[in-house]
């Protein structure tokens, strides 16, 4: 197992996204990302109004890089799936 520690690219700035911006950078839709937060699985997002939300550009990085490290976790050790 590596230790290594994944960090996003450093951007120098912490936006807030709009859904539509995270639905194309993380390639998801709308319901799956829902659901992904109700699992406690996908960053939370932020309310910006009474009927707006964002969420965190640097959280959304790191949910990205996280989401990668486990894809190749998997293909390289495809026995781990069954405990």
């Amino acid at each position: 197992m590596s230790t290594d520690v994944l960090l996003p690219p450093v951007s120098g700035e912490r936006r807030i996204l709009r859904r539509p911006q995270v639905e194309q950078k993380v390639g998801l839709r709308r319901s799956h990302i829902y659901q992904l937060m109700r699992e406690k699985k996908f960053p939370q997002s932020v309310p910006l109004g009474l009927r707006a939300v964002g969420w965190y550009s640097d959280e959304i990085d790191v949910w990205i890089v996280s989401r990668r490290k486990s894809c190749e976790d998997v293909a390289h050790n495809p026995g781990d799936l069954h405990g």
